[in-house]
């Protein structure tokens, strides 16, 4: 059964090296492990992808040894930890705004003593093979990781209690739905927000980050403690790549 090299960094106070996959591209895979992430975050909230897609992608994972933070598009308790048991080493939850919804989720991809998540000893994390059911169990719970969004206005209130949640290794500062509420509301910036969770997160011990696309971002970030800084995205490479080969056409005789 592998390690986590997110829980590794995180554990030696180091960023976490991440980029964004929301496609079924298998070479993505490779090519991000070869470049030396730690962590891809795998989104299945906005994007689409079969369930033998998503199991296809978290393989190539344990192949290549590199993290997948897995954004489900369920809340369904089974449903959440089969996608542990199909290789994901963490999940990242969107909309956590309250410390009893954070319990509730630990509850369901945790074993007891820290939740109350089944059984099962036979899929791809645990290498296909029956463990002694305790070791099983003490693994999973040490190296696989539970990362909540903190995404509304309700969530940063209540940071505070959601950071005090045992089993919750990770917060996420989400900063398109947050940010899009804090326009609306006009109760705080998004640059406060950032400040009340890194709080939160020092005072409990708790690791935190989000997208920090370009240096500036990841430096101003990092110098908060953030130690997840999510900085690349196929999408926006292959977007980018377009937009600068279209010119080549320009430069035609």
């Amino acid at each position: 059964m592998r390690k986590s090299k997110t829980l590794a960094r995180i554990r030696n106070g180091e960023a976490i090296r991440t980029c964004v996959l929301g496609h079924y591209i298998p070479a993505y895979v490779c090519h991000a492990a070869r470049a030396g992430y730690d962590c891809l975050w795998l989104d299945l909230e906005h994007r689409a992808l079969s369930i033998h897609e998503t199991q296809a992608l978290l393989a190539f994972s344990h192949l290549y040894d590199i993290d997948v933070m897995l954004r489900p598009p369920t809340l369904e308790k089974t449903g959440l930890y089969r996608y542990l048991e199909d290789g994901a080493s963490g999940l990242l939850i969107p909309h956590v705004s309250t410390a009893e919804k954070a319990r509730m989720l630990v509850d369901a991809v945790k074993f007891p003593p820290l939740g109350d998540r089944g059984i099962d000893n036979a899929g791809l994390d645990a290498d296909f093979h029956v463990h002694d059911p305790d070791h099983y169990a003490q693994w999973a719970n040490r190296e696989t990781f539970l990362c909540v969004q903190i995404e509304t206005p309700e969530g940063v209130h209540n940071v505070d209690s959601i950071a005090a949640v045992e089993g919750v290794e990770m917060i996420f500062v989400g900063p398109g739905d947050l940010g899009l509420r804090l326009r609306q509301s006009g109760e705080m910036t998004i640059d406060e927000a950032w400040d009340a969770v890194a709080a939160a997160c020092k005072k409990h011990g708790v690791a935190f980050g989000g997208p920090t696309m370009g240096l500036d971002e990841m430096q101003k970030r990092r110098d908060l403690g953030a130690q997840l800084l999510v900085n690349s995205s196929e999408f926006g490479h292959f977007s980018k790549g377009l937009r600068e080969d279209i010119r080549q056409y320009d430069e035609l005789s």
